[in-house]
């Protein structure tokens, strides 16, 4: 279905008090029809499902073309690394196209969160240049050669504890989003951040059962013996570059918590441009159900909830595009927002489409389990809340301020 059946009042993302132009560019446009156009020509929904139901989501073939051939992948990743130089607006407009297909993709663990991660470490060589073990496997990701993975749950927040594992003994991290199909995963260790491929002895990848198939989840566990023969890229000291561990984790998390809001806005959107166009075609007493009331009203309400969200989208995209000082503050009220919108939008999609909506071969519970899951992804909503009170110096919801 076309965004035309849908008015997504556009103009509502223009902040005129800063100046700041959240509408979407000539370039973003032309990304967002490349992006959707290849969605739209491999979208075998029932072959999807089938794979879903597999355990094995992946389209391997699509990934190639998302990411090398139409060079998603190394949208963030500078030029001179082989990337496109692009910036987190463009990605969020993949992201946007990636949540209306509910694509099984690692394109926000891979391209984003491992790719973020990686640039907060690749200019702390001696005299700036890039870090050579870092540049390796930025220059892979950005020509799709490689999928990476920061080796954390899939519910670790960006302000949230960072779980470690112990470099003289190893660890098991669960609930790693998109392990399965990783080549590289990115583990956090007391002393330093490493990069050991999943295939190396020691590795071991166990695929767990998630709420969302087309997001899998594994346990991995790492030994002594992989995480030394792989390769530190920053060791556990405080601060940028190669001895910043931890603040380049929390970068990379910051990134893909402010662009999953993206994902739950396109995923928001087409949830409600499908339940619109199904309450036009469907018929009850000789009547488009559409056309009753108590249905306007709550799909009018629905409406402006997905016109919110991407102003909240937006705005945290373009925050972490231009590295402004609010970016947190940016990430933290569309992650607040966004995810309830999403859930919102995907439960109106199943109860509106009646009998059908509950059905296994329909998507609308592939949207449901993504809006779920994403809810609590990166940080769950009520943390995104305490956030943002935390930063505006607010009383948080449910709290009083002191006397």
């Amino acid at each position: 279905m076309s965004t035309g059946d849908v008015d997504t009042g556009d103009a509502a993302t223009r902040d005129v008090d800063t100046g700041t132009d959240l509408l979407y560019s000539e370039v973003e446009v032309d990304l967002r029809a490349a992006v959707r156009s290849l969605l739209t020509d491999r979208g075998d929904l029932p072959a999807a499902l089938a794979r879903a139901e597999s355990g094995a989501p992946y389209d391997t073939a699509l990934w190639t073309s998302l990411a090398a051939g139409i060079g998603a992948a190394g949208l963030l990743v500078p030029e001179a690394l082989g990337g496109q130089g692009a910036s987190h607006r463009e990605a969020a407009v993949v992201l946007e196209e990636l949540g209306r297909a509910v694509t099984p993709a690692p394109y926000l663990t891979s391209s984003v969160i491992a790719t973020q991660t990686l640039l907060a470490l690749s200019a702390g060589g001696a005299g700036g240049e890039t870090v050579p073990a870092v540049a390796e496997v930025l220059r892979a990701l950005a020509g799709g050669r490689t999928v990476a993975v920061l080796a954390l749950p899939l519910s670790t927040g960006p302000d949230g504890p960072l779980p470690t594992v112990t470099a003289g003994a190893g660890g098991a991290i669960r609930a790693v989003a998109d392990a399965t199909i990783a080549d590289v995963l990115l583990v956090l260790a007391d002393d330093g951040l490493y990069a050991v491929e999943t295939a190396a002895p020691g590795v071991t990848v166990r695929a767990q059962t998630p709420l969302d198939l087309t997001r899998p989840l594994a346990t991995v566990t790492v030994d002594a013996a992989a995480l030394a023969a792989g390769t530190r890229l920053a060791d556990a000291s405080p601060g940028p570059g190669p001895g910043g561990a931890e603040a380049a984790v929390r970068h990379g998390l910051l990134a893909g918590a402010g662009l999953l809001a993206s994902e739950q806005l396109g995923l928001a959107e087409r949830c409600l441009e499908e339940t619109v166009r199904h309450t036009r075609e469907r018929h009850q007493f000789n009547r488009s159900i559409g056309s009753f009331q108590a249905l306007k009203h709550r799909m009018a309400h629905l409406w402006l909830e997905v016109v919110s969200a991407r102003a909240a989208a937006r705005n945290a995209a373009d925050a972490l595009a231009t590295g402004s000082r609010d970016a947190p503050l940016a990430v933290a009220v569309a992650q607040a927002y966004c995810g309830k919108v999403a859930v919102h939008a995907a439960e109106e999609c199943v109860q509106l489409h009646g009998g059908v909506g509950m059905t296994w071969e329909h998507p609308a519970h592939l949207y449901l389990k993504r809006a779920k899951s994403d809810e609590i992804a990166l940080g769950s909503t009520g943390s995104h809340r305490e956030r943002v009170a935390s930063l505006t110096a607010l009383p948080a919801p449910g709290r009083r301020s002191p006397a």
